[in-house]
């Protein structure tokens, strides 16, 4: 398959889904931007594509909360077309608001494992206020913490921007973030500007770690490495010139960011 089909997921107040279609368009994908309603009316059309991306904005105003609204439509209108999407071998990727989807709709962290979810069941984690209780935008030193999730092959380190109020993460137990660690499902972290090592106990403080997640976590994967979440925006760093210094640090070309969408098409070749 040359050219994987995406299906970039909007809904009322996504606002970031063309930047989202353009970058897997410019890593080969055939990116569609279908919008909510449509699914809802015809959930089948889900078996058209290979890549299941939700997009970073603000679903339905965040009025309930971030992601709230669409985690329930995914957990419940559309439970048997994600069920079956998840059981083939395709991909599934949330950025900043489509990880709140994501987590809140319990595609994360266990995937296909657990899906759906058992509804009465208490959520093992969730995305909530930033610890400054502001919404906050600036650019963070980020570190690959696995190496089980498709989307961030052949990447250590990498500088992206984030964009949100709702991005601290924080579990229902310290358990939870433990058995994180032990099946290596902590995907990215917030890092040091000096690069120092990533000490999961001790929680960074502001800037570096710009939201306060427990674990200094901002990105999480499931066993498979398939499903994906992230609070940070790859598509909004697609062109080198998308970098505040590109002129100080004479950066050229594509931006770093381009990296998972690539390695995403390049899973289908």
């Amino acid at each position: 398959m040359s050219q994987p089909k995406v299906c970039v997921l909007r809904a009322p107040g996504t606002n970031c889904d063309i930047e989202t279609a353009e970058a897997f368009a410019m890593c080969g994908g055939d990116a569609k931007r279908v919008h909510l309603f449509r699914l809802l009316e015809r959930p089948e059309i889900l078996n058209d594509y290979q890549i299941l991306c939700i997009p970073g904005g603000f679903s339905y105003g965040d009025d309930i909360g971030a992601g709230v609204i669409v985690s329930r439509q995914l957990r419940n209108q559309l439970a048997d077309a994600i069920h079956q999407f998840l059981q083939q071998d395709k991909l599934v990727l949330g950025i900043c608001n489509g990880f709140q989807v994501l987590l809140k709709a319990g595609l994360l962290p266990d995937g296909a494992e657990s899906w759906p979810p058992v509804a009465t069941a208490r959520p093992a984690a969730t995305l909530t206020w930033n610890r400054n209780g502001k919404y906050t935008a600036l650019w963070v030193r980020l570190k690959v913490t696995s190496d089980k999730s498709v989307f961030l092959r052949d990447i250590d380190e990498i500088e992206l921007p984030i964009a949100h109020a709702e991005g601290r993460i924080a579990v229902s137990d310290e358990a939870v973030l433990t058995q994180w660690q032990e099946s290596n499902q902590i995907a990215m972290c917030y890092q040091t500007a000096n690069g120092d090592p990533i000490d999961h106990n001790v929680i960074l403080s502001y800037p570096e770690n710009p939201n306060g997640s427990i674990g200094n976590i901002a990105g999480l994967c499931d066993a498979s490495g398939k499903v994906l979440g992230l609070m940070p925006h790859p598509e909004r760093y697609l062109h080198a010139t998308h970098h505040p210094q590109w002129t100080r640090l004479e950066l050229q070309g594509r931006g770093s960011g381009l990296k998972l969408f690539q390695n995403a098409t390049d899973y289908f070749e």
